[in-house]
């Protein structure tokens, strides 16, 4: 196939699982089914024709309103489907027409689904991080890793990924314990839905990508957080939707992460 002809195929099939994406952003949430009914506005109930469900030429043809009511369409349908695109372009230009880019440009599309549905409801549906994990351990022999063992890196990376947040949210418990603060009133620190995010992460990097999105999605959700404070009027118990950074954060490793972990062990010095 001519290499021009496979990148629009590829371009064209990333806006097209973006468009799918958009259907488990909105119903997963609420417990619905990703495959039935078919697609309608969800102002006046009238389904969506084929023509007006071509992903971004049709929001554009539309001006962004529904056909039938005039209901405007959230720019989110777009940039979703936009975004998705982009990003099998670029892992695309990366990998090439590999079975590791099929791969991880699920693994990204997961990830997309994740960061908008943390962000509109703070949730991070089991329905995307347990399938996510098990696809990332049983197709760990396809990945990419600097040891040359990736099915143990998937292994240990999953299970790092579940167990450091659940151990620091244990001791947070814990703390929370030690000062008397009663049973009902304890609070997780971590969102349980993010252990799962991670361990999906793990199962796919492994635990040198893994420590990337933690320190990262870490350090950009503090900046955030603190801006939320002293900004918005944010209080420090505050939720905050700590899966969007760990997933930018994710999506940002599969471009830079082996690169910076690479230059950061160099810091380091050779191990004695």
């Amino acid at each position: 196939m001519p290499i021009g002809i496979l990148w629009v195929f590829v371009i064209a099939a990333g806006a097209c699982v973006g468009s799918f994406l958009n259907v488990c952003i909105h119903r997963l949430p609420r417990r619905q089914s990703i495959v039935h009914p078919r697609s309608a506005c969800p102002s006046c109930g009238r389904g969506i024709a084929w023509y007006d469900n071509i992903p971004i030429l049709s929001y554009a043809i539309l001006r962004g309103r529904c056909r039938g009511c005039g209901a405007a369409i959230p720019a989110r349908y777009p940039l979703v489907e936009a975004g998705t695109a982009l990003l099998f372009g670029l892992l695309f230009a990366k990998l090439g027409p590999t079975p590791l880019f099929v791969l991880l440009a699920a693994f990204a599309s997961a990830l997309v689904a994740l960061i908008v549905i943390d962000a509109r409801h703070q949730i991070l549906p089991d329905a995307i991080t347990l399938p996510g994990i098990a696809v990332g351990l049983v197709s760990s022999p396809l990945h990419a890793d600097p040891s040359g063992r990736p099915v143990r890196a998937a292994i240990v990376g999953a299970a790092l990924g579940y167990a450091i947040p659940y151990a620091i949210n244990a001791s947070y418990l814990l703390w929370q314990r030690a000062r008397g603060v009663p049973k009902e009133r304890r609070e997780d620190g971590i969102g349980r839905g993010d252990f799962k995010l991670l361990a999906m992460v793990g199962a796919f990097l492994g635990p040198r990508l893994l420590l990337f999105t933690l320190f990262f999605g870490a350090v950009v959700g503090a900046i955030f957080g603190v801006g939320m404070i002293l900004f918005r009027g944010y209080g420090w118990k505050s939720k905050l939707p700590y899966g969007v950074f760990l997933g930018g954060a994710a999506i940002l490793s599969l471009f830079v992460g082996e690169p910076w972990v690479s230059w950061y062990v160099g810091l380091l010095g050779p191990v004695r």
